[in-house]
């Protein structure tokens, strides 16, 4: 992390802004999470934010990196650079209705500080007009906007930095103290917040956020937020009971807890029992298909927020319907890290006091899958899922997001890619630290993530069902069929960009020019060595014959072994086999 203070707006100014504020947003998860309330009382509200933040510190130090690697750049990134890195990074990190409100928040001021003109915007100018900017974008993201929200506390912070004079720090100061009142009011803004004793969690993170970014410009760090709210915190509602103040905790000031800031699709909502699913997904659309996909995802449920732009969308609803939520992006363009949370009977909608939290499961399962159709049949065998998109391997935080979603004392965790067992291994490390017990078996593809799962029994000792996972897993032997992307040296030759590859156990064991070829070649192989059950998971690329070719073959040539077929969806590879 840079230096602190920083005097103006720049590319260190950035990075140490974000550094702060992913510290600030790790000191305060527990808080935050804690007094979540709104939309939907599954306290997560603080972790969603963290890994936002944390998705957004990694685009912006590979900006740094790539910047100290190129022999013919000096000094540092421009700004223009990291603040688009933080704003992009934040946007396919971000999680949950906060998280997607943050980015939002983060890509209103990028519009600003990364804009072209003759007067670069870093200073303190700059900085009231990106608070300004980021405050009306976020507003305008959500679909039905609620007062006592992380919206009112953002427009309350811009509000006070239009209103202040001087360099970056002052216009900082005064937005984090605008945002400070506005947090300790929202109580007297949303019913269900008085209630519960609690200011909104998302307005909590967003006086972290910006608590950060006054150390950024000062070297100081804010006085904190008030640990209780006084009797002026809160107002009464008409026709409510004149005895419910003095019943009620007093309202939190200091983060308040809740997911109430959240924006969302009005206080019914939080009274009442409410959508089954919170469904999120990237999205790669035209700005006019996502017009239309607001208005149809806003048929189905509440919630409702869409943010980005320039082609990538991040879209965030809670409907009944799931499944109608994932077909409407379809129809909008390329969905992507698919991501569809059940909210469960003592999840949903209830305020502090009321029905008790859901009770942890003993065991669940974890899993990386590249593609939808993976996903859904993990799925249906009980296992939480993390969708990974080729090129774009998920993170740590990702996986501990998963693991904390799965709500078990046990976790088994199958990262099914090589490349991820470092990632998975410090995924599982964060989560041993929060008291949950974590076994990673080590699967280099997903169909031994089949494998294993198709031996897990939650009624086993821990052990036991690790070790017979593992084996499970070991004993799977797996290949892909993929397409050469580019001239390359293999251990089959070379091949050249749009060379089929067939790969057993990792390596280039086929180069070839037609895929059912290529496949029956690598199966083949697989097979000498013999095994009981051939496994084949199709791309939605792969030939439409393939499937019956290869089946046909192995009934011809091994007639004992058997066969099964799924559809993998738009993963990376053609094909993907495994012998067991």
């Amino acid at each position: 992390m840079a230096q602190v203070p920083q005097t103006f707006l720049d590319a260190l100014a950035v990075r140490t802004w974000c550094g702060l504020a992913l510290e600030a947003l790790g000191s305060a998860r527990e808080e935050i999470d804690a007094i979540n309330v709104y939309p939907v009382a599954d306290g997560d509200t603080g972790t969603n934010l963290y890994l936002t933040v944390e998705s957004a510190v990694a685009a912006v130090e590979a900006v740094f990196a790539a910047h100290e690697v190129d022999s013919r750049a000096s000094g540092k990134p421009a700004l223009a650079d990291a603040v688009r890195a933080m704003a992009h990074g934040a946007l396919i990190g971000a999680q949950g209705n906060s998280g997607t409100i943050l980015a939002q928040l983060l890509r209103g001021m990028t519009q600003v500080l990364a804009a072209d003109g003759e007067t670069p915007h870093t200073d303190g100018a700059g900085l009231r007009l990106a608070l300004r900017h980021a405050a009306d974008s976020a507003r305008q993201a959500v679909a039905h906007p609620v007062e006592g929200t992380v919206l009112s506390v953002a427009a309350a912070a811009a509000d006070a930095a239009h209103a202040a004079e001087g360099d970056c720090g002052t216009v900082a100061r005064a937005a984090y103290e605008g945002a400070r009142a506005a947090l300790a009011a929202t109580p007297g803004q949303l019913a269900v917040l008085r209630r519960a004793g609690v200011v909104d969690a998302g307005g909590r993170g967003l006086v972290a956020v910006l608590g950060a970014l006054v150390e950024t410009f000062t070297g100081e760090t804010p006085r904190p937020v008030a640990a209780a709210a006084g009797p002026t915190d809160t107002v009464d509602e008409p026709g409510g009971d004149p005895q419910g103040d003095a019943a009620a905790p007093h309202a939190r000031v200091d983060g308040g807890p809740d997911d109430i800031g959240e924006c969302a699709a009005g206080t019914s909502a939080a009274e009442e029992d409410g959508p089954a699913f919170e469904v999120i997904y990237l999205l790669e659309a035209e700005d006019a298909a996502v017009a239309r996909l607001r208005e149809r995802l806003d048929a189905l449920g509440d919630s409702l927020v869409v943010v980005g732009g320039d082609g990538l969308w991040n879209v965030h609803v809670h409907v009944d319907d799931a499944g109608a939520a994932v077909e409407a992006g379809v129809e909008a363009g390329r969905p992507y890290r698919i991501r569809i949370t059940h909210f469960g009977a003592g999840d949903v909608h209830t305020a502090r006091g009321g029905r008790p939290p859901r009770p942890r499961v003993q065991r669940a399962v974890v899993a990386v899958v590249p593609g939808e159709g993976l996903a859904g049949l993990y799925g249906e065998a009980g296992a939480t899922t993390v969708l990974a998109r080729p090129g774009e391997p998920p993170a740590s935080g990702e996986l501990v997001d998963a693991v904390r979603r799965a709500h078990a004392r046990e976790i088994v965790l199958l990262p099914n890619d090589a490349d991820l067992r470092h990632t998975a291994a410090a995924a599982a490390e964060q989560a041993r630290t929060e008291g949950i017990r974590v076994a990673l078996i080590p699967t280099r593809s997903a169909v031994q993530g089949i494998a294993a799962l198709a031996v897990h029994e939650p009624e086993r000792r821990f052990d036991e069902d690790v070790v017979s996972m593992t084996s499970a897993a070991g004993a799977t032997r797996y290949a892909e069929v993929c397409v050469a992307e580019r001239q390359s040296w293999t251990m089959a030759g070379i091949c050249q960009a749009g060379d089929v590859l067939g790969l057993i156990e990792g390596d280039v064991a086929v180069i070839g020019s037609d895929v059912t070829a290529a496949a029956e070649t690598v199966l083949d192989r697989m097979l000498q060595a013999g095994g009981e059950l051939v496994t084949l998971v199709l791309g939605d690329d792969a030939p439409e014959s393939i499937a019956d070719h290869l089946e046909a073959r192995v009934r011809e040539t091994h007639l004992a072994v058997d066969t099964v077929v799924y559809r993998g969806g738009r993963q990376g590879a053609l094909l993907l086999i495994g012998v067991e």
